[in-house]
């Protein structure tokens, strides 16, 4: 896409907004609607808005900033019309300072960093999602309830999965988009659901994946219907997890491929594993970055706890799937969907290079259910735990200089004093859990 090609869809279809998109910090879709009038202004990156009023971007002194839209992410929504009279449109920014400089505060410049950083060693990332979600009922008042719209498990078939016909729907939407789906289905608890895309860069996959989040609690909505990517919204059941299949390509080779290893995978493949794992308990301060994550984060829910990798398995961090070639590919499976998933291969990918330039070894693969070992055979195989808690993992990263270069300073310190904020919070209430506990009991 180009301005003259841009502008010229929005008069063919008939657009009269245009969202202007970005994320703060946390990942949360913050946008600026213009009218078609202002288009060319914005397509010339000529546009302010205040960056004091956004989540871990400026102080009030220094908030003037400037959003330039990537023309490549031009997008007319399918629910975008308003009273049938004229389209909306949508396009992802990058953000710049007064200066006419980029924002080191933006969570997509932040990945760009690091992408640039890999293109310097020849790689170029590719990544596949499954984000995972549930979805509640709403109440008389049309708030969000925990009341799930079916008690399916995986891969169930109607009347079962009372949710087909929402989540077809968001497959259509999604594919109208110019989503690729692979894959659409009922997820293991009740009300819960995954529907998997294509993999592509890394940076085309981070604006897919906020969009995604968008489309998906537009669409619910219309089925009277909350779609919440919240990890753990109920006890006793399997959590929402987002595995990110990840791959480096130089030129069009698949470099984690090699034909001549006994199991298929390159040097460059475990020297990226190695990276992952070495840094896995400070990453997981971000792709895991809520509170609610950990509660996700415990045996017997098939989410990871512990740090290893495997062929096989699913119980460690790293899972290798069986195809090999262009397909060749490793699994990393502790993300969740609340994740800024622009950090979040940020990190992945620094901490990758990291492993692939300082030639790290990897540790022996574990195809033994980690889940039934005790804690002296884990010791005995050097298996470490995945943070407890969110104040655990953020204590990991601020050890850890190659993680916090990822994030770049601007962006680490104010990620840090949100979430100890956060935990602070948590952590000085009281919860029902508690009053049924110790009330009567002291």
């Amino acid at each position: 896409m180009n301005k003259e090609s841009i502008m010229r869809q929005v008069t063919e279809e008939d657009v009269r907004f245009i969202r202007l998109q970005f994320t703060d910090i946390l990942g949360v879709m913050k946008s600026i609607s213009i009218t078609t009038d202002q288009l060319e202004k914005a397509l010339d990156g000529e546009l302010m808005f205040d960056g004091s009023s956004i989540e871990g971007f400026v102080r009030i002194e220094e908030s003037d900033m400037y959003l330039k839209p990537d023309f490549n992410t031009f997008l007319i929504l399918p629910w975008g019309s308003f009273n049938n009279k004229g389209k909306t449109a949508r396009l992802i920014c990058d953000i710049y300072d007064s200066n006419n400089e980029p924002f080191s505060g933006s969570p997509r410049y932040a990945l760009q960093q690091v992408l640039k950083e890999a293109v310097g060693m020849g790689f170029s990332m590719f990544v596949g999602p499954e984000p995972e979600f549930f979805l509640f009922h709403l109440d008389e008042n049309g708030q969000p309830t925990l009341q799930t719209h079916d008690k399916a498990s995986y891969f169930d078939l109607p009347p079962v999965d009372k949710g087909e016909e929402a989540r077809r729907d968001m497959v259509e939407t999604l594919q109208n988009m110019g989503f690729e789906i692979e894959a659409a289905h009922h997820e293991d608890a009740p009300g819960q659901h995954e529907i998997d895309f294509k993999y592509q860069d890394a940076l085309t996959t981070a604006d897919n994946i906020v969009t995604f989040r968008i489309v998906v609690r537009a669409v619910a909505q219309k089925h009277g219907l909350h779609a919440t990517f919240m990890p753990k919204p109920l006890y006793g059941v399997a959590g929402s997890g987002m595995h990110l299949h990840i791959s480096l390509f130089k030129d069009s080779e698949n470099v984690f491929n090699d034909p001549s290893s006994s199991d298929g995978l390159s040097q460059i493949c475990k020297y990226f594993i190695a990276g992952v794992l070495k840094h896995a308990r400070a990453i997981s301060a971000i792709t895991n970055p809520t509170v609610n994550s950990y509660k996700r984060l415990v045996p017997g829910y098939e989410a990871p706890v512990y740090i290893a990798w495997s062929y096989r398995n699913r119980s460690p961090l790293v899972r290798i799937p069986a195809r090999r070639g262009v397909g060749s590919r490793i699994e990393i499976r502790n993300p969740d969907p609340s994740c800024n998933p622009y950090l979040g291969l940020a990190v992945i990918l620094k901490a990758g290079l990291d492993g692939i330039k300082n030639e790290l070894e990897v540790p022996p693969a574990v195809e033994q259910n980690i889940y039934e070992m005790d804690l002296a055979t884990r010791k005995l195989n050097n298996i470490l735990s995945l943070p407890e808690n969110l104040y655990e993992a953020i204590h990991e990263l601020e050890k850890d200089k190659v993680i916090q270069e990822a994030l770049g300073e601007h962006i680490y310190s104010r990620f840090v004093l949100a979430k100890i904020r956060e935990w602070e919070s948590y952590s000085s209430r009281v919860y029902d859990w508690e009053i049924e506990q110790y009330l009567e009991k002291f």
